[in-house]
């Protein structure tokens, strides 16, 4: 009985060495896999990908896990993420976590300045809620909200119409509501302030 249960637990231990010996650094599966579109520290150039750099972790890890399970929808990203373990995801997300992130400049400091008004106050005539209610003052989010303070213009433009068109899904459906009421001009003045953030 004791040597049935010696193997086991020497069986289990080999298990888990085997485990951990197949995972795989960071840093390499930026290199192999993240970096063509994000960037080694997470910085992409191209607004068409989002900064992951300074990115809150939880929130990372959460996406990553959406992007493997299919619960949001990317053929490209879930390609990435599809063999990664666990481990791995939460590897990646505290390595882009703790990279800096370099905020843009706003290439029209009075829209951003409009921006900065609908993001601390929302419009009460249409009902917006404000966005620094969830978000944070300076847009840092927190846990499993996103930072905004930094983020690509285009790609937050982009983010948050796919919110109005239900084209990504919220898990509490509070994004839905909120941006519902955005103008198109409001969501450009918001992304401006938000890119320009650091």
């Amino acid at each position: 009985m004791r040597h049935a249960a010696f193997i086991a637990l020497t069986s289990l231990a080999l298990l888990a060495d085997l485990a951990s010996a197949s995972e795989r650094p960071a840093r390499e599966i930026v290199e192999a896999r993240c970096q063509n579109c994000h960037g080694m520290t997470g910085q992409s150039s191209s607004p068409n990908y989002p900064k992951l750099a300074g990115q809150n972790a939880q929130y990372l890890q959460r996406q990553l896990f959406n992007f493997k399970s299919g619960r949001r929808e990317n053929g490209e990203m879930k390609a990435q993420v599809a063999d990664l373990s666990g481990a791995e995801i939460e590897a990646l997300a505290e390595y882009f976590s703790s990279k800096d992130v370099i905020a843009d400049v706003a290439f029209d400091p009075a829209l951003a300045e409009i921006g900065k008004q609908l993001y601390e106050n929302g419009n009460a005539q249409s009902g917006v809620t404000a966005c620094s209610t969830c978000h944070g003052p300076r847009a840092r989010g927190a846990l499993f909200l996103p930072r905004l303070a930094g983020q690509h213009a285009s790609y937050i433009e982009r983010q948050v119409q796919a919110f109005i068109d239900h084209t990504r899904e919220a898990p509490d459906m509070v994004m839905h509501s909120v941006v519902t009421g955005l103008t198109e001009a409001e969501i450009i003045a918001v992304a401006q302030y938000l890119s320009g953030l650091e």
